[in-house]
This record gives structure tokens, sequence and C-alpha cells, in this order.
């Protein structure tokens, strides 16, 4: 059976995640804790395989104790378990194993309780704790993961055809697909560092693999027509670098 411990400032969402939990009958919750230090201090000796953390705690951060239970021996599994949906991004980047919005769902968490077996199975034949995998970067995998109507999607890198911000988003355009997300330009560029994607504008990247003609346009700028027929923009801080990269 599994051991969770469940942090929550709020005492009648841990009430509710606790009968839910119970409930599955694969799970023994081992403690509670309203704060960030209380669970530092209860974790370590309790030793949970699971713990559900809230992300905005009344004067912490979910995301804080995350970072430091990563270099705890062995390290639970985290599922941030928060109202709010803009800390995806973020969680992923902790290796948290899950993200749950409330109200809690029974169905979504036993979704969760089956993704966390799996990965138990994985790690028993591997010796090693899914926590312990290298961390490698979105050029590395081919994949970016993006926070998208409440769910962490995962884009090829190579189906991304330009990168924008508008209107205080960010737009990814993919051959197939457009995301509006809230994360920044600047984030998504050091993600891609290495990959094919250069910057033009102080509003767009591109893949440089989706370039098909170079537009002159007026005052010494230039327009980018991609495969699908898009526009993209080449401001003239840009316009020395893309022709040494490209070469005219």
């Amino acid at each position: 059976m599994l051991k969770a411990f469940l942090v929550d400032d709020e005492p009648l969402a841990r009430d509710e995640l606790k009968y839910l939990l119970l409930r599955t009958k694969a799970v023994e919750v081992v403690g509670e804790a309203s704060s960030v230090e209380e669970a530092a201090e209860q974790i370590g000796s309790l030793v949970p395989d699971l713990v559900f953390l809230d992300i905005e705690l009344a004067e912490d951060s979910g995301l804080m104790l995350a970072e430091q239970l990563r270099s705890v021996d062995p390290a639970p599994a985290i599922i941030f378990a928060t109202a709010y949906d803009e800390y995806a991004l973020q969680a992923f980047e902790l290796n948290a194993v899950d993200y749950i919005l409330k109200p809690f769902d029974e169905t979504r968490l036993q979704k969760t309780l089956e993704k966390i077996t799996r990965l138990r199975t994985i790690g028993a034949n591997e010796t090693v704790s899914p926590h312990e995998s290298p961390k490698l970067a979105a050029d590395q995998i081919g994949k970016l993961a993006i926070m998208a109507e409440e769910r962490i999607i995962l884009v090829d890198i190579s189906s991304i055809i330009f990168i924008g911000s508008t209107e205080g988003k960010t737009l990814i355009k993919t051959t197939a697909a457009e995301y509006k997300i809230t994360e920044s330009l600047v984030t998504l560029e050091k993600k891609l560092n290495n990959s094919s994607f250069v910057r033009v504008h102080r509003s767009y990247l591109v893949n440089v693999n989706e370039i098909s003609e170079i537009e002159p346009w007026f005052n010494s700028t230039y327009n980018l027509i991609m495969k699908d027929g898009s526009k993209v923009p080449v401001s003239r801080t840009y316009v020395k670098d893309l022709k040494q990269l490209l070469g005219f």
C-alpha cells in the first residue's frame, strides 16, 4: 500500500483529498501539514511514497518544498494538488509526477495513482528511482512541454514553425495546431537553446528548417515566408545574425 502525505493550508481540501484516497484502498495517509516547515519536519521521519502538495499556501510556496524534497533519499513522488493551473510547467521542471486541479475528481485521482504504480514498477525493474533519471534539455529529447487547456502537452520541437509573443500571451504555431500559453518567449528560448530556433525579432523565434523564402522589406528589414505560408518579421537588430547564419 502506498503511503501518502498531504500538504494544504485548507483543512477541508485535505479532508476531501484524504477521503478520496482512502476510497481507492491503495493509499494510506500517514500525515498532513498546512505549511512547508511543518511538512518538511514530518516527511523526513515518516518517509511517505507520495506527497500531495498545494502550491499557494498561506505563508509559503509548495514549489519551495518540492525543490527541497528532490534532495531527500528516498525522494517521494510529488503530485501538485492545487486550484491554480499556471504553475504546471514549473511543476514539470521539478520532476512532479502529476498535477491535479481542485475540485478533485475521483477518476482523475485514480489515473494519477495508476501512473505512480507504473513508474514505481519501472523504477524497481531498473533499480533506480524515476527521480534519479538524468535531466535532459528539451532539444535533447525532441519534445517541448507546454501547459495548454489545463493539460501538459508534449510538442514535437521539429513540428514548431515559429513562436511569437502577442497580446500578453505566447503563441506556438506548429504544423498541426496553435497553442497560446503564459510562459514567456525568453523562457522558451532558453529551453530551445542549441536547437534549430533563432530569434529574428523581439517578439519572434523561428524554426530555420521551416523557412521557405526571405522577402526583403522596407528600411533594411525582411519578412520570413514559412513553409505553411505564415509571415514572420525580421527586425533590423537581428538581420546581421540571420545573414551570417543563412549566408545571404
